[in-house]
């Protein structure tokens, strides 16, 4: 994204060093990702889209052996370089791998540790910091590619992830539950739609009140939708120490959040779980939060 932004190389770096420090990387299988095939992402965006970040892509390719920058902005907060397109493919294509993966029982479950994150792409526009939807492809990808029924999308990242309701939003084969400050980023309209479960909170608001509200509201409507796998927009910048928002959650309602979604894949998906990285941008409170995360799913 260019110098000084907060969507850094160094949050994959933060994640890894702390897995490290922490011991927890001994506990974990690590796979790389391949890359999506174009049929995959368009399960969840338009062909005109894709083609435009692809065409978008060569274009500064060619701009930058000409001596240009070789970047260029999509929005007033995202911009696109020579290698995005790549980092695209792999991106989605982990959150792909890792859906075969777990419905094959290879694994019990997966995190994707990736780059760019995709929340707030749309069906047809890239916007905050997200090009493709990682975690709604791979939700539809589930659905299409290997004949589940339902599934579920959990997204606690502070910002609402308008993207991911943009393409799923009346498709009562997907339930999408979340939370998110608000008024903030994207300051965009939500959807009523009855697969949604929306719920905004104001600036300054605590985990523990989080946690009353996903067990008021999350909770039940999971346990109605009986989930064949679950999807989890992992988002991290809902930290106390995150600059970015002003909500006050810590490692252990990150912890507390993990150990709900388990509980309910457990009852009605085979513990069937693909978490992907979404924000989060306190390095150190990320690495933490990323911690407290897998230490549930791995059982650990």
């Amino acid at each position: 994204m260019g110098a000084g932004h907060p969507e850094c190389p160094q949050r994959l770096d933060a994640i890894e060093d702390r897995l490290l420090i922490s011991g927890l990387d001994i506990a974990l299988e690590r796979r790389e990702a391949t890359a999506a095939a174009i049929a995959d992402l368009e399960l969840a965006h338009t062909r005109m889209h894709l083609a435009s970040l692809r065409g978008l892509s060569e274009q500064l390719r060619e701009d930058m052996a000409a001596g240009g920058p070789g970047r260029a902005q999509v929005d007033p907060d995202t911009s696109i370089n020579t290698h995005s397109w790549d980092a695209i493919l792999m991106a989605a294509g982990a959150a792909i791998d890792a859906t075969d993966a777990v419905m094959a029982g290879e694994l019990a479950n997966a995190f994707c540790a990736v780059r760019p994150p995709g929340h707030h792409a749309t069906r047809n526009q890239a916007m905050g910091f997200c090009f493709v939807n990682n975690v709604a492809v791979a939700a539809r990808y589930a659905l299409e590619r290997h004949g589940l029924k339902r599934v579920a999308i959990v997204d606690f990242d502070v910002h609402h992830g308008n993207g991911t309701e943009d393409i799923v939003a009346g498709d009562e084969r997907i339930l999408m539950c979340s939370f998110y400050q608000h008024p903030f980023y994207p300051l965009c309209e939500h959807s009523t739609a009855s697969n949604l479960v929306n719920l905004p909170v104001p600036a300054y608001t605590k985990g523990m009140d989080v946690r009353e509200l996903v067990d008021m509201m999350w909770l039940p409507r999971l346990e109605a939708h009986k989930p064949q796998m679950i999807f989890i927009s992992a988002g991290f910048d809902a930290h106390r120490e995150d600059d970015m928002a002003q909500l006050g959650l810590v490692e252990n309602d990150y912890a507390w959040l993990t150990e709900r979604i388990k509980e309910v894949a457990q009852r009605h998906a085979k513990g069937r779980i693909v978490s992907c990285l979404e924000g989060g941008y306190a390095l150190s409170a990320l690495g933490r939060s990323v911690e407290a995360h897998l230490r549930v799913l791995a059982g650990v």
